[in-house]
């Protein structure tokens, strides 16, 4: 459709988002006011307010009440996978959260919000290779970066290996569940061979929203990650729901 043919407020959300790709309006940067870009574009402040609830919608744009609306950051933090970066990381006994955090000069921190015993998901019950409803010990936590919540992640163990174990109380763990899974005096006893991450994009619902203060219009991403030992076996899956405004993956594959 030409430019001349489109309605007033996508002419002027297309002329805002040109200026954000090529980098005339850079992420935090405030935009005027909606009666300074009324005047500027000629129009009403009614088609202005079209316009930046269009790119609201898009992700580029977001509103801090009692401020005005800004261009919204790109991803914060880079999640990288690969099989030598787990491994080093396992090394030290930092989560992978926290040291791409640290690697880019951020306050990471994690939260413990629950530990119980549930019946076990459809979706995750098939990944442990159990039946489904069978009970298994869920952990609940949330990931931050300076005080603003990043991640949610809930770890699904199954009950006949981490009963009694770590895992079932509500603390820390030194070197996380993947140090416990690979000591050889823990429940598990072997190393870890494999993680398979089944990756989903949506809109979040309404209790993430609230929780990870996600703005409107803004994508998650979902990420079931199973772990896999040397016997073949699912000891762990970790279900992360990251908000899209805040985060870049990059996997690494190498292919023989």
């Amino acid at each position: 459709m030409p430019d001349r043919d489109l309605p007033p407020y996508r002419r002027i959300a297309d002329d805002l988002r040109a200026a954000i790709a090529a980098g005339r309006l850079t992420p935090g940067e405030k935009l005027k006011s909606e009666n300074e870009l009324k005047d500027e574009y000629g129009t009403t402040r009614v088609t202005v307010r079209k316009a930046l609830s269009l790119l609201k919608a898009d992700g580029l744009l977001i509103s801090e009440q009692g401020r005005g609306v800004f261009v919204r950051q790109p991803p914060r933090v880079r999640l990288q996978t690969t099989g030598a970066n787990f491994r080093e990381r396992r090394s030290t006994g930092v989560s992978n959260f926290t040291a791409e955090a640290a690697a880019q000069g951020q306050r990471a921190r994690q939260q413990i919000l629950s530990v119980e015993r549930v019946p076990a998901p459809a979706e995750v019950a098939e990944r442990l290779g159990l039946p489904a409803d069978t009970s298994v010990i869920l952990r609940r936590r949330a990931f931050f970066i300076d005080d603003e919540p990043m991640q949610l992640v809930d770890g699904y163990y199954p009950e006949e290996l981490f009963a009694g174990s770590p895992v079932e109380r509500p603390g820390r763990i030194p070197g996380g569940v993947s140090a416990l899974i690979e000591d050889p005096a823990g429940p598990v006893g072997q190393r870890i061979v494999r993680f398979v991450e089944d990756l989903e994009i949506r809109m979040p619902t309404p209790s993430e929203v609230g929780a990870l203060r996600i703005p409107p219009g803004v994508p998650l991403a979902r990420v079931l990650r199973s772990a896999c030992v040397e016997d073949g076996r699912v000891v762990e899956v970790l279900d992360s729901r990251v908000p899209g405004d805040r985060h870049r993956f990059q996997y690494v594959i190498y292919v023989p």
